[in-house]
């Protein structure tokens, strides 16, 4: 696995004798026993969520991850995930979009750059103010149980995970075990039944994890993990909602029809004409259309997904 070295960044080394180092490492079935970090350390004891999903994730669980993500964001809490290509750095550009902070937890150096797309993303993370974090010492190249290992100090940085998007069998699994085995709650979005990407999902909801279903929800949650105050948002859940949210205003009837579908699940053209009470030709003129707004994307399998 290629990776390359950051240059950007103030580096850091704490031990756990340190007033910096989070209480939260020390306390783990496996403790850390240094922590690396290029950027502002000041950043490892703040409020934090952490967002987790997919690698490879479809459209919803991008959305959902980029969404939830800005939210709280907005809300001032720092938004902690795993920096992987998926859903991972969708919840870390969400946050960067509105002005938040957001810190990486990398299974390799904090200084090495894993996947190298991730380069810019980085660089724009300790730009604003973030920090990347890792228990490996500086140049350790990416391992398969290094980014597991990972998972659970990415638990202990958040005061609590929101997973938006896991598959059966899923390495997402691992963050919200040791969530859950650290006390704290583990909050899930729920994906369609007929989605292998979301039975993970789906099956921890079963299990007990927080639903959150829409943004009233989330809201209700980041006000009982954090204790503080959020403005209601049920105004908004009529398909139109705020912080980049999918919206449906402004389109017709069949537009409307075939938006919420494709919210729903991927579904294809032919699907789509039944749903929408439309004949087949006016359903691909009414596609592409969505398609040039920007709210649904054709995937590689000629099904269509939504867009938040």
């Amino acid at each position: 696995m290629s990776s390359g070295l950051l240059e950007e960044g103030e580096r850091s080394e704490l031990a756990p004798s340190s007033s910096l180092f989070p209480a939260g490492l020390k306390e783990l079935d496996e403790p850390v026993r240094r922590l690396y970090c290029v950027g502002d350390v000041g950043l490892l004891n703040e409020p934090g969520l952490a967002i987790v999903g997919a690698r490879k994730a479809t459209p919803y669980g991008l959305s959902c991850a980029h969404r939830f993500a800005r939210r709280t964001a907005k809300s001032g809490v720092i938004v902690v995930s795993g920096g992987a290509i998926g859903c991972d750095q969708a919840a870390h550009r969400g946050a960067l979009e509105v002005g938040g902070k957001t810190l990486v937890v990398l299974g390799c150096g904090a200084d090495v750059v894993y996947p190298l797309r991730a380069r810019d993303l980085f660089k724009e993370v300790l730009a604003s103010g973030g920090a990347i974090v890792s228990e490996a010492p500086w140049g350790s190249p990416p391992t398969k149980w290094g980014f597991r290992k990972r998972n659970r100090i990415i638990a202990a940085l958040g005061w609590a995970t929101l997973i938006v998007e896991a598959g059966l069998p899923s390495g997402t699994f691992s963050t919200a075990d040791a969530t859950l085995a650290q006390g704290k709650d583990v909050l899930v979005v729920p994906g369609s039944i007929d989605s292998m990407d979301s039975r993970g999902s789906n099956r921890l909801l079963l299990q007990g994890a927080t639903p959150v279903i829409d943004l009233e929800s989330f809201d209700d949650a980041l006000n009982a993990v954090f204790g503080w105050h959020f403005a209601p948002s049920g105004q908004q859940l009529a398909m139109q909602e705020r912080d980049g949210v999918l919206s449906i205003e402004g389109c017709d009837g069949h537009e409307a029809a075939i938006l919420r579908a494709c919210t729903a699940r991927p579904m294809s053209a032919e699907e789509l004409v039944g749903l929408a009470d439309i004949d087949l030709l006016q359903d691909l003129r009414l596609l592409s259309s969505l398609e040039l707004q920007h709210r649904i994307t054709r995937l590689r399998d000629g099904r269509y997904a939504a867009l938040g």
